[in-house]
């Protein structure tokens, strides 16, 4: 299926990844459902572009997030493609985060996506074909301080996009986790305890992401790694994880 001929719903279209991703499948011919809960943002990614339609919507209310796909459906048609690219990344030590914070990250940056994932999959299952893409992160492989809300619900992300690819093989849908480094978008923006392992390398474009995606849905993998660093990171962190941890209280200086 070309891109002239889907209909793609994401989520965090307001900025980042997913206004990014919003705006190249618009300008590839798809009809694009951008939802967000900034509305301003919302506005600022369909700018110009007729393809884009925007819903607010917040992921953690699986209500809505239900009630937001059937409209969607009803006014574009069946979706073909869902990129889950909401998330906030708040960081701070653990003990000294508020445990609120700590919950909000995992309803976010999880439960959203397991929410959207529910009310979109089964549609693209009946019908044989689709596309469920779900960012997860290399923080959804390798812990580090400062990022501990975050890993958590990274790591969340990693196994239920892990199990769904498996439980799902040979139905004609592509399922797969998303496992970059930093990324330039606004997100890092919310690094406010200024994690120094954030300053061990330049963050990569968003774009360059957006690509390895489409690389490695059409190879069928359940994980795309974006970029060497990554899947190198993910394998030290699988069989050096004690070497990996003393690089990180090194860098940290804990």
């Amino acid at each position: 299926m070309s891109s002239s001929d889907q209909v793609v719903f994401i989520t965090g279209g307001g900025s980042g990844m997913g206004r990014l991703a919003a705006q190249r499948m618009a300008d590839a011919g798809a009809k694009v459902a951008a939802v967000d809960i900034n509305e301003a943002g919302l506005a600022e990614t369909a700018e110009g572009r007729e393809a884009i339609h925007t819903w607010r919507l917040d992921v953690t209310d699986n209500a809505a997030v239900l009630a937001t796909v059937k409209e969607v459906e009803d006014r574009l048609g069946p979706i073909d493609r869902v990129y889950n690219a909401a998330a906030i990344m708040p960081t701070g030590l653990l003990m000294e985060q508020d445990t609120e914070t700590i919950i909000r990250i995992m309803e976010i940056d999880y439960n959203g996506l397991v929410h959207v994932a529910k009310a979109t999959l089964p549609g693209m299952l009946e019908r044989g074909r689709g596309d469920l893409i779900n960012f997860a992160s290399i923080a959804g492989w390798g812990p580090t301080m400062h990022f501990g809300a975050y890993n958590a619900a990274k790591f969340a992300v990693v196994a239920f996009s892990e199990v769904l690819y498996h439980e799902n093989r040979g139905k004609g849908v592509r399922i797969i986790a998303v496992c970059p480094p930093p990324v330039a978008t606004p997100l890092l923006d919310q690094a406010t305890s200024k994690p120094k392992v954030l300053e061990m390398g330049k963050p990569i474009p968003p774009g360059s992401v957006l690509d390895a995606i489409e690389r490695d849905l059409a190879k069928g993998k359940p994980f795309c790694f974006p970029t060497a660093q990554t899947k190198i990171a993910q394998v030290m962190r699988r069989f050096v994880p004690g070497l990996v941890w003393s690089m990180v209280h090194r860098v940290e200086g804990h």
